[in-house]
């Protein structure tokens, strides 16, 4: 069979079960803060960081912001989860034409602390995208990406290039690099754990002595 690669391995998993391993491994600030939402609930996102940051510029030509703004379109790496900290809370960082664009290199989703625009038809065509906000207006003539591949914060959690993340419905989580092999294993031992749990308590066990056989629930 064709081995999967860690990116479709955490896809498969989902968010709780990533955060309740990283929580038994002592770590903290690794849940994006709850505004960040999918723009349809049923889009899930995993795999490895990229991350973008930019700014509002009103100085700056329309010309030059959408020179600029895909030029990091051409630079997204294929099978990444870009990861965006625009500094700001008043315009879209997402639209209709740049998802298309990304679902078309291979890139694996969007998670902007910022806007997104032209939903339905990122709905339609299914781009995984992740924002605070819905707005009509776009970056033209008003932001620009200022670095790519750098450390970003969003919330208090603190993201780098080489991280990977996983989000759904319920959330986003972020995973530190080195670690992302071990937790995805984990969180796959977790959800096989889960359904055994599961089973016990549907075919009449007591969930108490379920939770005490596995130690989980």
């Amino acid at each position: 069979r064709t081995t999967m690669t860690l990116a479709q391995r955490l896809h498969q998993c989902y968010t709780g079960a990533v955060h309740d391993v990283l929580r038994e491994r002592e770590l903290t600030n690794f849940v994006l803060p709850r505004d960040v939402n999918p723009v349809d609930p049923n889009m899930k996102a995993a795999g490895r960081v990229f991350t973008m940051t930019g700014r509002i510029d009103h100085t700056v030509s329309a010309h030059d912001t959408l020179l600029q703004w895909t030029g990091f379109l051409s630079k997204a790496p294929r099978d990444s989860v870009i990861v965006c900290q625009p500094n700001d809370d008043t315009i879209a960082h997402m639209g209709e034409l740049s998802a298309e664009v990304l679902q078309y290199r291979g890139v694996r989703g969007y998670i902007v602390d910022g806007g997104a625009r032209d939903t339905d038809f990122i709905c339609r065509i299914g781009f995984p995208t992740f924002c605070r906000y819905t707005v009509p207006i776009d970056v033209v003539g008003v932001w620009v990406p200022t670095a790519m591949g750098e450390p970003i914060e969003i919330g208090d959690v603190q993201i780098e290039t080489g991280d990977y993340v996983i989000a759904d419905r319920d959330g986003v989580v972020r995973i530190p690099g080195e670690m992302a092999e071990d937790v995805t294993a984990a969180a796959e031992k977790v959800m096989t754990t889960e359904n055994l749990v599961r089973k016990a308590i549907l075919e009449g066990g007591d969930p108490q002595e379920a939770y005490l056989k596995y130690e989980k629930f």
